[in-house]
């Protein structure tokens, strides 16, 4: 700063330092009298409210008492009423009172006023004490009063003049009060009208001064909050305002600093969402790897990008799974074999610790093995392996950031991130960013490897599945031959081809071919399940009359019921049903339905079918009075395989197949099967099959 302007600075440091004096001693001054004034007012209108007042209400409450006495005492004499004897008893002894609290609040000749009315009053009530003694309306009582008012009288006066005694100063000390404020006043107006003068005087004298150069720096705020971020104060005028400027400019500054960062930190998010997006599509373990070195080098302008996963085969070192740089992309797989591996334990420790490790300054860890400060694991005590090393100098790495990645407690491994130039550091921003792409591609790992498991599972179980279904469909195939020839052979010892059968013989002959025809049906079933399962299944629907199909399936089931000595009832209507289905299929559903019912059904019991139209379905029900099915087993009726558990303790014989095929069959063709049942009562089965359209 030249000499003329420190003069300059410091002549208006002067001048502001008088004028904020003067001004300040000037209010100072109007506050010192405005103060005094109201002191002084203050203390005459105390001197009014405190004393004044109070003696001339002290003064009234006195006369108003001593009319009270006397008109209790005139009322006495005229009328004789004791009441008013006894008022002017209670009221002539409460003046004493009233005089002291007067006494407190009067002086000088007001004193002597108070004192002479006192004795008047006195004087009085002697009179009215004796007239109190006289009787009502008596020669006594009437000189008495006539003495008695005089010195009332007389009492009254005194009163009165008191009054206009203390009423006169009063006025007085308002008068006196008035002087005060408008004194007051008026020399405070004065020091006002000098203080805004000299105001006035000091505004005109520092405005060329202090104003230009403020309002350039006014001017280069409204251009900074107008958006134009390249706008600067000039730094000129007074040493303070200079100071202003220069806290502007580098407020500006800090601003353009922290919205770079803030779009840096824009990009950085926006780079993590896209590489959220690209690794949750993908659900290999090798896609998600690429992916994740691609995006993370890319978004963070990283030159190499290593990918380290735990490997199950060997727990003791981390290898390298992925491996990046910027001017070759995705490293070929000899080369990235190429690269050593870390220690697992130092990979644990890090992922325990939680937290990014970071070097900014790698090449001086390279050259022997030298302690590294806060890294996980041995590299803190040791340093790097000699391996380790070698790729990290080969390669020309500064600067390192390596992120743990891992789920719940277990760690998966680590990613680094790494620059070649030492002008290139990395930024908070930047770490802050790679945390959340490592913490993104852990997460998209474990669902990866989860997958993989998940699929692998599958397979394995798709392929027993049909490792199954083969053997189901092949053994029931393959007995399905021999049951036909045992079948045949049956029938011709029955029809006595080969010679007359003794009783015993054709018994024994039944028993085999019940169960021949047992065996049958559980390979068809077991067929059929097995053709569900396939996908094979396939209904040929035409129009069938549900009656006709009951009737067979009744008349097939008949010898059955009657064997095992349970009556069989039914229940159509007269009119068609007819429904569009499968009727080998819809007839399988009747078979298997009645011979169930009938089967769970003790001797003496009875099996109920019913068909009806309902809603355009045809409801078929089928209802016993069997063993019903436990409530908490019901919900596992349709399952295959499945049996209620008395129906085991019990050792009734079956499958647990046949409400499968029945449950699949009625579905096929657009229709709903519901179980009703109550253990130890029966149960009620409904199906219902779409009706066919009326042509």
């Amino acid at each position: 700063m030249t000499s003329k302007g420190r003069w300059k600075s410091k002549g208006v440091e002067r001048r502001l330092t008088l004028a904020f004096g003067v001004s300040t001693g000037l209010i100072l001054l109007v506050g010192a009298g405005a103060l005094t004034g109201a002191f002084l007012e203050k203390a005459t209108q105390d001197q009014i409210i405190d004393r004044v007042q109070p003696a001339l209400l002290d003064n009234m409450r006195l006369h108003h008492q001593a009319v009270d006495v006397q008109r209790s005492m005139r009322g006495y004499l005229l009328t004789g009423d004791q009441g008013l004897l006894a008022d002017y008893e209670r009221t002539r002894d409460g003046y004493p009172s009233i005089v002291a609290s007067a006494r407190r609040h009067v002086t000088g000749e007001a004193d002597d006023n108070l004192d002479r009315q006192e004795r008047q009053l006195q004087a009085y009530l002697r009179v009215a004490d004796q007239q109190a003694q006289a009787s009502p309306r008596s020669e006594q009582a009437a000189r008495l009063t006539l003495e008695g008012g005089a010195l009332f009288e007389n009492f009254e006066e005194t009163n009165h003049r008191l009054e206009q005694q203390l009423v006169s100063e009063a006025k007085r000390l308002q008068r006196r009060a008035d002087t005060i404020v408008t004194v007051g006043a008026a020399a405070l107006g004065a020091l006002l009208i000098a203080a805004v003068a000299i105001a006035l005087y000091t505004a005109h004298r520092t405005t060329r001064t202090v104003v230009g150069p403020l309002r350039s720096v006014v001017v280069t705020l409204g251009r900074l909050t107008g958006g134009q971020h390249a706008a600067r104060a000039a730094e000129k005028g007074p040493a303070e305002i200079r100071a202003v400027a220069r806290s502007v400019n580098q407020l500006a500054d800090e601003s353009d600093r922290l919205r770079c960062i803030e779009a840096e930190r824009y990009r950085l998010s926006e780079t993590v969402r896209q590489l959220s997006v690209r690794i949750r599509e993908r659900l290999d373990v090798e896609d998600v790897l690429d992916a994740a070195c691609t995006g993370m080098g890319q978004g963070l302008d990283a030159d190499y990008v290593f990918t380290l996963l735990m490997q199950d085969d060997d727990p003791d070192v981390v290898p390298v799974a992925r491996a990046w740089s910027a001017r070759e992309g995705l490293l070929p797989g000899e080369r990235q074999r190429a690269l050593p591996p870390i220690p697992a334990d130092v990979v644990r420790e890090h992922y325990r610790q939680g937290t990014t490790w970071q070097v900014p300054d790698l090449p001086r860890y390279l050259t022997e093995t030298t302690p590294m400060p806060g890294a996980p694991g041995e590299f803190a005590r040791i340093g790097l392996p000699a391996a380790n090393r070698a790729a990290a100098t080969q390669l020309g790495l500064h600067s390192i950031v390596v992120v743990p990645m891992g789920v719940g407690e277990e760690p998966i491994g680590a990613v680094c991130l790494a620059r070649t130039s030492p002008d290139h550091p990395w930024h908070r921003v930047e770490i802050e960013t790679a945390e959340a792409m490592g913490s993104g591609v852990a997460r998209a790992l474990h669902a990866s490897k989860l997958y993989e498991k998940e699929t692998r599972l599958v397979e394995e179980l798709r392929a027993l599945d049909r490792t199954k279904s083969d053997f189901i469909s092949t053994v029931s195939h393959e007995l399905r031959t021999p049951l036909t020839s045992i079948t045949g052979y049956l029938e011709l010892l029955k029809d006595e081809d080969t010679g007359p059968l003794t009783e015993p013989q054709q018994h024994m002959i039944d028993v085999v071919n019940r169960n021949a025809h047992r065996l049958r049906a559980l390979i068809e079933d077991l067929l059929t399940l097995s053709r569900i399962e396939s996908g094979k299944y396939t209904s040929h629907k035409a129009p069938v009359d549900l009656r006709h199909l009951i009737s067979s399936a009744l008349d097939a089931m008949r010898p059955a019921a009657e064997a095992a000595s349970v009556h069989l009832d039914t229940d159509c209507p007269t009119q068609p049903l007819i429904c569009e289905a499968d009727s080998d299929q819809v007839d399988r559903v009747l078979m298997n339905l009645l011979s169930n019912a009938i089967k769970f059904t003790p001797a003496g019991g009875q099996v109920r079918i019913q068909a009806a139209a309902q809603d355009g379905h045809a409801a078929l029900t089928v209802s016993d009075t069997g063993i019903g099915i436990p409530e908490a087993e019901q919900r596992q009726l349709f399952t295959r395989f499945f049996r209620a558990s008395n129906a085991t303790t019990q050792a009734i014989p079956g499958t647990g197949l046949g409400l499968t095929i029945v449950h699949t069959i009625i579905t096929n063709h657009g229709g709903t099967t519901q179980v009703h049942s109550v253990e130890g009562k029966g149960t009620t089965i409904t199906a219902t099959l779409p009706l066919a359209m009326p042509q």
